[in-house]
């Protein structure tokens, strides 16, 4: 199969390898990634794969949000000599191009500034080529890039070029497309939003949320935190048919007669896209039967900014209090005023349970939950995201945004199961099995404004407490 280089941006390196798949089996591409696991390494900023044919290089460059650009891939090295020997290999690939091409060389890196002499050095070693053509700077129908690969040196401070041509890896290779889908991201830019609010998500991850999807024309999408409607935006540009809902309506509609959530798809010109928008308490939703979404994707809310509220009461009413509140709810109010059920807190770790479980309800087979978990960094495990599946659910991507002592997993679970399951039951008060995992992520919010103290901290705190 032919091989291409894929340069990738440098941002959310987790997230590259779960996008470049989820795009390849949206757009019925087969991609096949490095078999070493050091070639495969996310954190790299280059990765060579094998495609079937070039056009696939260039669709995956045209959706990915992270590949910067793609290449057809001639030769590799640890040093130069190695990078021309293969070079010289991969004649019949380049050779078309010798007689009457013009080009240009260029000869780039991610992590270092290259000086001007050894650039020029560098091309002049490329001479037996033999390229007869014009070089042309400006509008040349090849470029041929030299790629070196150096170290992260992020946060250190060097000075200029220092370390040059110590490289890990050099590339080479022929431009074939620079990552068009990129330009999206300032499109999307909550800033430039007609309509938006505090827990908007910033645009480079809803459009990276959108991908895991497998959004596209004809595609039927359900957003059950919907919020401003950041997740609807981009799912429904790539032709994704939206519906949302949230417990507390006033985040969709915003302040103004057309609701916000569609002022902002107007922006965009996708307001066609949003089926519907809808106020209801997950745990006490209005779907009467199954399968009907191709994917759900969410941001569920935990606390940080604005937590997570289901239908309920922290404290049980007396009896006459309940046959009040029955006769408001059928007869209505005395003073005529509607009545507003209570509220109460939605634990995180429940809502991830049942938010799995509504999925596998709502999902056509082989249909995809996309959405955010807040882990603590020093207590997550691996198993914290098996805590929350259940039968016909697997998880098939799990990216970290890291922020220091915590960080967000963008989890992608898929629906295995063929099986038709009646609507589920949430249980407003779940019991906690004394043996059972505990996953980081239970009680989040707590953890959050407590500073993530350690199991070793609060004991330290509890014996100065208690010290005379």
């Amino acid at each position: 199969m032919p091989r291409y280089l894929v340069q990738f941006a440098q941002a959310h390196n987790d997230f590259r390898l779960p996008e470049l798949q989820s795009i390849g089996e949206l757009l019925g591409i087969s991609v096949t990634l490095p078999s070493d696991l050091e070639s495969r390494d996310p954190m790299r900023p280059v990765m060579v794969i094998d495609l079937e044919v070039e056009e696939h290089a260039r669709l995956l460059a045209r959706r990915c949000i992270l590949i910067k650009a793609v290449y057809e891939f001639y030769a590799q090295g640890f040093t130069y000599a190695e990078l021309h020997e293969a070079n010289k290999l991969s004649q019949p690939s380049w050779a078309r191009y010798i007689e009457d091409t013009s080009f240009r060389f260029l000869v780039t890196s991610s992590q270092h500034k290259i000086p001007q002499a050894r650039q020029k050095e560098v091309i002049e070693s490329f001479s037996y080529m033999g390229f007869l053509g014009k070089i042309d700077m400006k509008n040349p129908e090849i470029n041929l890039i030299c790629f070196e690969e150096y170290d992260d040196r992020h946060k250190t401070t060097r000075v200029r070029h220092e370390g040059d041509g110590e490289f890990r890896e050099v590339f080479f290779g022929r431009l074939l497309e620079e990552g068009s889908a990129r330009q999206l991201i300032a499109k999307f830019d909550v800033k430039k939003r007609a309509y938006y609010g505090n827990t908007s998500m910033e645009s480079e991850i809803s459009l990276l949320m959108a991908n895991q999807t497998l959004a596209s024309p004809g595609k039927f999408i359900y957003d059950p935190f919907m919020g401003t409607g950041s997740m609807s935006y981009p799912t429904s540009h790539f032709g994704a048919l939206i519906v949302g809902s949230d417990i507390d309506g006033r985040q969709m509609r915003g302040k103004g007669k057309t609701p916000g959530v569609i002022r902002a798809a107007t922006q965009y010109g996708t307001a066609s896209r949003i089926i519907d928008l809808a106020t209801f308490d997950v745990t006490h939703n209005p779907w009467r039967c199954g399968e009907l979404f191709d994917a759900i994707v969410t941001d569920p809310p935990y606390g940080v900014r604005a937590g997570a509220k289901r239908l309920g009461r922290k404290k049980e009413l007396p009896d006459y209090k309940k046959e009040l509140c029955l006769q408001h709810t059928l007869n209505g109010r005395p003073d005529d005023q509607p009545y507003i059920p209570p509220t109460k807190p939605y634990e995180l770790s429940h809502l991830a349970a049942d938010l799995v479980v509504l999925g596998r309800y709502l999902l056509k087979p082989n249909g995809r939950l996309v959405f955010f978990l807040p882990t603590v960094t020093d207590e997550y495990e691996e198993v914290d995201i098996h805590t929350m599946l259940c039968e016909g659910m697997e998880v098939i991507a799990n990216s970290l945004q890291d922020f220091g002592s915590w960080g967000r997993r963008l989890v992608t679970i898929r629906k295995t199961t063929l099986e038709k399951y009646p609507p589920p039951s949430f249980d407003p008060t779940p019991e906690i099995d004394a043996n059972s995992h505990i996953p980081a992520h239970k009680d989040f919010r707590e953890k959050y404004f407590q500073g993530f103290k350690s199991k070793t901290d609060e004991f330290n705190d509890g014996a100065s407490l208690s010290d005379p």
